[in-house]
């Protein structure tokens, strides 16, 4: 990064220095904070605060970048000095209340606000064009609350009241109408910022992001480049031009991996003319996030964490790159250090789901991660399928079944207007496993411990669910439902017939195929197996058990219950009870 403090290596720079500060002006430090060159104008307001030590406008546009930098300690000190230059300073008070929303206390913004209403001019708008954008500072992961959005709206319109000659004001009235959705009335504010200010490139790039929202990427980026035409160094122009290039290529498969390409140069030409200040690349850490380049994240979160003022959303990205390079004890680690040191307000949904996944795969504590993932899913309910699929596939690995059953359950009760055939499926078929291998295994060392038949019924009442809703037949659901009612009739060894429909149901379907498949074959076998069992044991016909078993052991001669058939009839010794569960081998 480059720091302007390097430049007084030598006396000879320090007179260029001098000499410099005489040509700065505020509106110089105004044009660098507009094309995001923060480095560029602190060093500006700096010397110009002690050029002009009792100018609050200087102190004011200071602690400003200090707030959008997110330094908000020390953008509070420089308002507060600020106020003791000037007592009615009305910027410095506004720059106060942008302070207190930083850190969710709306009671201190509004006082703020409407004492530097209260000192300001009749016919200055620069308060409410602050107040405005303070409200739109104030986004969440990139969302906007209706009533921030509504009192940025109100500030500014009164700004434009004021002065309707401010092209700035009806720049930002327009990016706070976009955030609402609001297409038409935005466009209407930013053209009429442009023919106020026809070299505004602010206009032009808010322009051009307006397009990207309706997936206009030509005349988006005609307004990115109408913006560069006017100034070639205005950074923000290149970043949006990087944002729509990462827009395209995730709604137009066939030009993905050029525009991603495309959209990595624009964020580099971007940095350059920011001076590659850490808050530049904070903001390329987000673009990397949102592109899915994990290496290149984790090369500038390295690259950021050496800094010696580290700012904690760097830990985030160390630990979102650690995870998606399976780096996972060092990915904990950062998430850790990310949750222990940013503010409550500044955590993401997104962080407890990286920070739920990087305990999983780590194996420090699974409950924990699958904890952090349900939270993850209750702060965005658009991430419930991903979050609780991943939680109910962690739990199947783990052989916890009923714990992945419920996951899966807990997507069908959560996610509406999707059919969630899978869910149902996996739903079922876990809660089938759980009862199979975990609780029936069980009952039989222990006759004391009984299975929760209950699982039974969940299983083949979401598997009945399944089957009715798809098209054709599915051999694993028909083999399942027949196994469940397989175990309703052997476990405790009463050979009532109750799987009989079921497993001549699978022989319906997939008897007749020519050549079926190794799971097909090993269904039939299955099926026959039963079949065969119960001509024995219930219908005491021997005669048409052989004519089953032999048909079973054509599909799959190493059917366990095939095999034990095949041995008794060679080594005779009857069994005085129904052999258990022939379904599952």
């Amino acid at each position: 990064m480059k720091m302007i403090s390097k430049i007084a290596k030598v006396a000879l720079g320090l007179v260029f220095i001098g000499s410099a500060v005489f040509g700065q002006s505020i509106a110089d430090a105004k044009k660098a904070i507009d094309a995001e060159q923060y480095q560029k104008a602190k060093g500006m307001l700096k010397n110009l605060t002690v050029t002009q030590p009792t100018n609050d406008e200087n102190i004011f546009y200071l602690g400003w970048v200090y707030l959008i930098q997110d330094y908000t300690d020390s953008a509070k000190t420089t308002f507060t000095k600020g106020i003791a230059v000037d007592p009615k300073s009305a910027l410095n008070y506004v720059g106060l209340g942008a302070v207190a929303l930083s850190g969710n206390d709306d009671t201190g913004a509004a006082s703020n606000f409407n004492q530097a209403i209260t000192n300001t001019g009749k016919k200055d708008s620069q308060p409410y064009l602050y107040i405005g954008k303070a409200y739109l500072m104030d986004a969440k992961d990139g969302k906007f609350p209706p009533a921030k959005a509504n009192a940025a709206i109100d500030a500014l319109t009164k700004g434009k009241a004021v002065n309707p000659k401010d092209a700035e004001i009806l720049v930002a009235l327009g990016n706070a109408y976009r955030s609402q959705l609001k297409s038409n009335e935005a466009y209407e504010a930013y053209q009429a910022a442009l023919a106020l200010d026809p070299k505004l490139p602010a206009a032009n790039v808010a322009s051009g992001v307006l397009w990207r929202y309706a997936d206009n990427f030509s005349d988006s980026e005609k307004q990115f480049q109408a913006a560069i035409a006017i100034d070639p160094n205005y950074g923000p122009a290149y970043r949006e031009l990087a944002e729509t290039d990462l827009t395209e290529a995730q709604t137009n498969i066939k030009v993905a991996s050029a525009k991603v390409k495309e959209g990595v140069e624009n964020y580099k030409k971007f940095l350059s003319l920011t001076d590659e200040s850490l808050e530049s690349l904070l903001r390329y850490a987000d673009f990397l996030v949102n592109a899915g380049d994990y290496v290149t994240l984790q090369e500038v979160a390295t690259k950021l964490s050496k800094s010696a003022t580290i700012n904690a959303r760097v830990y985030r990205y160390l630990g979102y790159a650690a995870y998606e390079n399976k780096d996972y004890a060092a990915g904990l680690t950062a998430m850790n250090n990310w949750f222990a040191k940013a503010q409550p307000n500044r955590i993401l949904p997104r962080d407890y789901g990286y920070l739920g996944r990087l305990q999983i795969a780590s194996g420090s504590d699974t409950a924990k991660g699958a904890e952090n993932l349900k939270k993850y899913a209750e702060l965005d309910t658009t991430q419930v399928q991903d979050a609780y699929t991943e939680i109910a596939k962690m739990y199947f690995a783990k052989g916890k079944y009923q714990q992945a059953g419920d996951a899966y359950q807990a997507i069908i009760d959560k996610v509406h207007g999707k059919p969630l055939l899978i869910e149902h499926f996996w739903a079922g078929y876990s809660y089938y496993y759980e009862f199979a291998l975990n609780q029936a295994p069980a009952y039989r060392k222990n006759n004391a411990t009984k299975p929760d038949s209950a699982l039974l019924v969940k299983a083949d009442t979401l598997l009945s669910q399944y089957e009715h809703a798809t098209p054709a037949p599915v051999v694993q659901a028909l083999s399942t439902r027949a196994y469940i009612a397989d175990y309703r009739d052997t476990l405790y060894n009463d050979l009532k017939g109750i799987a009989k429909p079921r497993y001549e149901k699978i022989i319906e379907v997939l008897g007749t195929k020519a050549a079926p498949s190794a799971a097909e074959k090993k269904a039939l076998a299955a099926a026959y197996a039963y079949l065969g069992n119960y001509a024995e044991y219930h219908d005491k016909d021997d005669a048409k058990a052989m004519e089953y078993f032999t048909k079973a052991k054509e599909f799959n001669p190493d059917n366990s219950y095939v095999k034990f058939y095949f041995d008794q009839k060679a080594t005779p010794a009857t069994p005085t009870t129904p052999v258990k569960k022939a379904g599952t081998k």
